[in-house]
Parts: structure tokens; C-alpha cells; sequence
């Protein structure tokens, strides 16, 4: 067992111990996305910490859209617990980078590709992207490397 899937399932039986209902219906619902991973595809397999990284990305992404279009409907405590579920997973990601780090990852990459418009950015991103993977969301990374070549 990977060593993050065995902290998830350590820490939802804490959470279960010390009756947290919001941690414990988080961690959850995200080890049974994990679990639904490991059995997708032709055959059950165990997951990686990288990819169960990637699950948990995923479904803190998933809270995020949750919470916003919950806010856009008019239900606030309904976005208030994605929300509060979003902090929960977003302890088990790596810190996300600054914007101010983006923009030199991007700036460093495009100087290196020698891209100058729009049509170099699949070349700058392909650079981009092994630095930027789980550190940064992938809408975030194209915004800003579109702003870069304009």
C-alpha cells in the first residue's frame, strides 16, 4: 500500500475516533475514489503515490467547481461545506506555486523555446508542464502562458 493511501485511511479512522463527520465523510469519499482508480481498466491494480496525488487533485478540484456553483445558485451553506471539504484535501496536496513563481517558470521557458505568439504555446506549455505537474492547475498554467506570448 502506498504510503499517502495508508495516511488517508489512518487518518479517517481518527477522524471516525474523534467523531469529525466533515473530515471523516471527505477522506471517505476520496478513498473511495482512489479505490475506483485502482479498479478502472482491465485490471485492479495499486496506485502510486503520484497517482493518488493526482486523485486527490481531482477531487479537491471537484469541491472548488462545487463550491462555486453552489455560490452562483444561492446556496451558501452548501458551498461553505465544499469549501470546508476543499481544506481538508488541500492538506494532503503539495503547496501550490505562487503566481510570481509561475510567471518565472513561464518566463524561463519561453525564452528557452524561443516562442514570440500564440501559435508557440503548445512548445512552451510541453516545457512548462513536467515542472509545474501538481504544483499548479492546469487553467492557471495556460492563462499564464498565453499572457506571456501576447
Amino acid at each position: 500500500m502506498t504510503t499517502l493511501k495508508a495516511q488517508l485511511q489512518e487518518d479517517l479512522t481518527a477522524a471516525i475516533r474523534e467523531r469529525d463527520e466533515l473530515r471523516s465523510s471527505t477522506i471517505r469519499l476520496t478513498l473511495a475514489a482512489v479505490t475506483s482508480e485502482e479498479v478502472a481498466g482491465k485490471e485492479k491494480r495499486e496506485l502510486s503515490d503520484a497517482e493518488v496525488l493526482k486523485v486527490l487533485a481531482r477531487e479537491a478540484k471537484k469541491r472548488r467547481e462545487a463550491a462555486e456553483a453552489f455560490d452562483n445558485a444561492g446556496r451558501t451553506a452548501q458551498a461553505d461545506r465544499e469549501r470546508a471539504e476543499g481544506v481538508v484535501l488541500g492538506g494532503y496536496l503539495p503547496k501550490q506555486l505562487t503566481d510570481e513563481e509561475l510567471v518565472a517558470i513561464v518566463a524561463a521557458a519561453v525564452a528557452e523555446s524561443g516562442a514570440t505568439g500564440p501559435q508557440g504555446m503548445g512548445a512552451v506549455m510541453k516545457l512548462v508542464k513536467p515542472q509545474v505537474d501538481g504544483l499548479a492547475e492546469g487553467g492557471r498554467v495556460a492563462a499564464v502562458v498565453k499572457a506571456a506570448l501576447s
